[in-house]
């Protein structure tokens, strides 16, 4: 059983502050919405941040570059990822680091959850 308050894990976290000093299953900060990408984030600082994502199946990121480096982990389910111009195929528990200014983008094989880490300094 994971605790995500003092009050127990039938309430939900619902700040970033609440989250400290806690024992964690990321898979369960963000949901699974219909025909949607929800994100949460859980670490913003000027050094980096983590945003804990869903993808309902068939939603994606379309071809994008960033200024930074970012590590991406597969929390549940099955993504397509493609980091200049190769495709690689992403189940859970697999993990890839995209380059910063090389073309990336992604896609939901099925609904899945991702870590997206950004490293900023």
């Amino acid at each position: 059983m994971v605790e995500f308050t003092q009050e127990g894990p039938d309430r939900p976290v619902r700040s970033r502050e609440e989250l400290l000093g806690r024992v964690l299953d990321l898979r369960d900060l963000v949901e699974y919405r219909a025909g949607t990408v929800s994100s949460r984030m859980i670490v913003n600082r000027r050094a980096g941040s983590i945003t804990i994502f869903s993808f309902d199946e068939g939603e994606g990121l379309s071809e994008h570059t960033a200024p930074y480096d970012a590590v991406v982990t597969i929390l549940d389910g099955e993504a397509e990822v493609c980091v200049a111009g190769k495709t690689f195929s992403m189940p859970a528990g697999s993990t890839i680091i995209f380059p910063a200014n090389v073309p990336k983008a992604l896609n939901a094989v099925t609904p899945f959850k991702m870590s997206l880490t950004m490293i900023r300094e």
